[in-house]
């Protein structure tokens, strides 16, 4: 099958154990939302709850400023409501010469207090044609109530040094940020000439340090181009993949403390047959820490399919597990080259996108797929992009994520109803599989007497709040949110609320800190 080099990011801003596949059946897809161009143009990752409980992401192209001189526009953080109604936030490239930032294709993460963090691919304070462009290297952001904040400028260090392209940051326990960048850095080989990426610690005051270059080791045995961010464990450290190198040039799964001690998993293609990698290659998602304590993911090549792609389970000690290889049934029916995160549903089970196959006959390679998978390897695909002429339902669908109602929302980068510069300018979905509603921490770590921000609905006139069955103080501040205190005595589990309605439960443990 034809390559498709959507997890890249420059490609990206230039286009703006055995395992069974099963049919879906008893949910309900539903097109919310065409963007247009003037109001955003390709999202480009999973979306993100707001306290309110509105969703939230950005768009690479498109919005309301021309200051970046692309055709297809500067890109926008925007918000929407479940059934679909969509305000812009921000619009990027609004100062001049882009130094707010332009064309953000890293996700947004939700802060312990209510806003939002992300990156942009270029624009800000500085400019280096040698290794980014006369656009700016790229910015770190936040976005609260429709103003933005410029963090940090990347490639502000000589050559470089600090990054740029950066793929996204979150908020760590200790508050401060910790994000990678995919180029720039200290180090460079023949696969990242411009540097092969960097991982980086921001504090609120804007101190910034990199705490980790990327091919540091002979022949990049530690990985080059972390193009997906990280996420912190439930031991404090942080976890996240390189796209290429490692032990055999197909990337890595990594591990790194706070203090820049960066140990390799697993190297890709460490099971080659026939010149497939069995395990898969060049993984590109983000990693996300399930219930079970292992960490999930995806990559987008190799497998033993049609070298389309897998998703995989990785334990703390580096013990990892292909749970199903892509394009393993006829035409590629189950779905080909996921280039996204994994979400795990209040089911338990997991859920996401694959950018390419499915049953469709409208895209020469196949529209895309939603799919359920279980965390014993069956897959069932829940939907089949493209499934109308035209594509008014979306194609290249980018990633899903699972709002507090319990019903899946995602994005498609290409698509839906309106035409954008020569490509149609891609939507916003909802997918209900029967789920039920639940609560969900803004922040999943928390020590005794801290304040916790928890999401739901329906949540006015809340009797009461527990964490891990220990009652705790707490104050329904809205329908969509309720404040409680971490109570003494508290251990890691569940938070539990009970409403008029009836009682709701975090989906992913709350994890108690010293």
């Amino acid at each position: 099958m034809r390559k498709m080099e959507f997890a890249r990011i420059a490609s990206i801003v230039a286009l703006f154990c055995t395992a069974t596949a099963v049919s879906a059946s008893a949910q309900t897809f539903t097109s919310i939302f065409s963007f247009n161009s003037r109001d955003g143009a390709g999202p480009n990752s999973p979306l993100v709850q707001g306290f309110n409980g509105n969703l939230y992401q950005t768009t690479t192209g498109g919005g309301q400023s021309s200051n970046c001189h692309f055709q297809m526009g500067c890109g926008t953080v925007f918000e929407i409501t479940p059934s679909g109604k969509l305000t812009t936030v921000y619009n990027f490239c609004s100062l001049a010469k882009c130094a707010d930032g332009g064309s953000p294709v890293a996700p947004l993460s939700l802060g312990s207090e209510g806003s939002f963090y992300g990156t942009t691919f270029y624009g800000g304070a500085n400019n280096n044609r040698q290794y980014c462009n006369s656009l700016g290297c790229g910015t770190v952001f936040n976005v609260s109530a429709g103003k933005l904040t410029t963090l940090y400028n990347f490639c502000s260090q000589s050559g470089c040094a600090d990054g740029w392209s950066a793929a996204g940051v979150i908020q760590a326990a200790n508050g401060n940020l910790y994000g990678t960048t995919s180029q720039g850095g200290a180090n460079s080989s023949h696969t990242c000439e411009d540097g092969c990426g960097t991982f980086f610690e921001l504090t609120p005051t804007g101190k910034f340090t990199t705490l980790y270059n990327f091919c540091a080791q002979t022949n990049c045995a530690d990985g080059a181009l972390p193009v997906s961010g990280v996420v912190q464990g439930t031991n404090g450290n942080f976890y996240g993949v390189t796209e290429s190198s490692g032990a055999y040039g197909a990337g890595t799964v990594f591990e790194i403390t706070a203090a820049g001690k960066l140990t390799v998993l697993h190297s890709f293609c460490a099971q080659s047959v026939g010149g497939s990698c069995v395990d898969g290659s060049s993984p590109v998602g983000p990693l996300i820490q399930a219930n079970d304590g292992n960490f999930y993911g995806t990559t987008y090549q190799g497998g033993t399919g049609l070298n389309d792609g897998t998703v995989f389970a990785i334990t703390a000690t580096g013990q990892l597990t292909t749970l199903y290889s892509f394009c393993s049934v006829t035409n590629c029916d189950d779905g080909a080259e996921p280039v996204s995160k994994l979400v795990q549903g209040a089911d338990g089970n997991f859920y996401g996108t694959t950018t390419l196959g499915g049953h469709t006959s409208h895209c020469l390679y196949g529209c895309g797929t939603a799919f359920e998978l279980t965390p014993g390897g069956e897959l069932t695909t829940l939907y089949n992009f493209c499934a109308e002429s035209g594509c008014p339902d979306g194609l290249y669908p980018i990633a899903m994520a699972q709002s507090t109602n319990g019903i899946f929302y995602g994005t498609t980068g290409q698509g839906g109803l309106n035409a954008c510069f020569g490509e149609s300018c891609g939507t916003i979905f909802s997918l209900s599989t029967g789920l039920g509603a639940f609560v969900q921490p803004a922040a999943s770590f928390g020590k005794v007497e801290a304040l916790v921000h928890i999401m739901g609905n329906n949540l006015t006139g809340a009797t009461s709040v527990t964490f891990n069955g220990v009652p705790a103080y707490f104050d329904a501040v809205s329908s969509t949110l309720i404040q409680a205190k971490v109570p003494t005595g508290a251990t890691t589990g569940p938070i539990q609320v009970t409403t008029p309605s009836g009682t709701l439960n975090s989906n992913m443990a709350f994890q108690v800190l010293p």
